[in-house]
């Protein structure tokens, strides 16, 4: 699993990227999406529409 932190304080949310999921959040607060859930959210942001 693939661990990016969105900031370097250690307070941000990271997303944990796996083969099977992506999961973006905090403790507590964690959002799970598919693999090409995750590659659709990409595309929207890179398009500019999310």
């Amino acid at each position: 699993m693939k661990i990016v932190e969105l900031c370097g304080s250690g307070h941000c949310p990271v997303v944990k990227i796996a083969d099977d999921r992506v999961e973006i959040g905090e403790e507590n607060n964690v959002c799970t999406l598919t693999p090409s859930q995750w590659e659709a959210l990409k595309q929207k942001i890179l398009n500019g529409e999310a």
